[in-house]
């Protein structure tokens, strides 16, 4: 303790940096209380049995048929875009020369892809996957607009990961005698499944609450929709709601679920990453 307030004395400006630290921490966990507050107060009392019913009419508003059309949108642009995204990120990482041309145009790539506003995304969507393929408005076609909007995320994200693995554990099983391929698959996937599963996370966090971009690629209609047919999600009903006017309580109760729905998601997606990483552990 004594040597701790020395070092504050002889460095005044790291008592600063650290107090600096805690004050920005603590405004980070404030601002992320009072939204997650002002949300529950404001929809909980509007929760009801009949927000879930398998119908719903112009009085009585049900949310149920968007929140199966979320749930489909959010599996299918994972099952395209995880896979294509991590092994961009492996291929980057594992199989091109560091440096090389073609990783930094493919980083260049990503981070530009980043920063793009979901509108254009919906607009490519809808030239792209509803006019050119002839798609029509479904949720093929926002799940596949919505699979290329994660994809700069997960390859980040997945290889950021794969560089943080020392290269202490390729070079013993380069030593043991495994091959390049299984030793990627054996060995660095999965010391690198928690950085992977952040990027899943966060993808998941975005196309939940997407809107703009499905709009345009999905439609609006609130209806259990099939894969080729058009449907809302969630997050467009709630925003169909609000815009209208006329249902201000439901579509807080609505931002309820959307909330309840996104901890669930990225809830189930640590447990499967937990349980990855304990067989693979297992397995070596």
């Amino acid at each position: 303790m004594n040597q701790r307030i020395m070092t504050y004395k002889a460095h005044p400006l790291s008592l600063v940096m650290k107090a600096l630290v805690w004050i920005s921490a603590a405004l980070s966990v404030a601002v992320f209380v009072t939204l997650v507050g002002y949300v529950l107060i404001k929809g909980v009392p509007y929760l009801s049995l009949s927000l879930f019913a398998f119908e719903g009419s112009t009085s009585e508003v049900s949310i149920l048929a968007s929140i199966v059309n979320t749930l489909k949108m959010v599996l299918i642009a994972l099952l395209v875009a995880a896979p294509l995204g991590v092994g961009c990120s492996v291929y980057l990482v594992e199989y091109a020369k560091k440096g090389s041309r073609v990783v930094k145009l493919a980083e260049l790539a990503a981070q530009t892809l980043s920063g793009i506003p979901s509108i254009i995304y919906g607009i490519f969507g809808s030239m792209f996957f509803v006019t050119s393929l002839g798609w029509r408005l479904s949720l093929l076609s926002g799940a596949f607009t919505l699979a290329i909007m994660i994809l700069p995320i997960i390859i980040t994200s997945s290889q950021e990961a794969l560089k943080s693995v020392n290269d202490s554990y390729r070079e013993g099983a380069f030593g043991l005698g495994a091959g390049k391929l299984r030793t990627v698959f054996k060995v660095v996937l999965p010391s690198a499944i928690s950085g992977i599963l952040s990027g899943i996370i966060l993808s998941i966090g975005r196309i939940v609450g997407e809107t703009a971009a499905l709009i345009f690629t999905a439609g609006t209609i609130t209806k259990l929709a099939s894969l080729t047919d058009s449907g809302s999600t969630l997050a467009v009903q709630m925003y169909n709601l609000s815009t209208e006017g006329l249902h201000m309580n439901e579509a807080s109760a609505a931002a309820v679920v959307l909330l309840i729905t996104v901890i669930a998601l990225n809830s189930a997606a640590s447990f499967i990453g937990k349980r990855i990483k304990k067989s693979g552990a297992e397995v070596n």
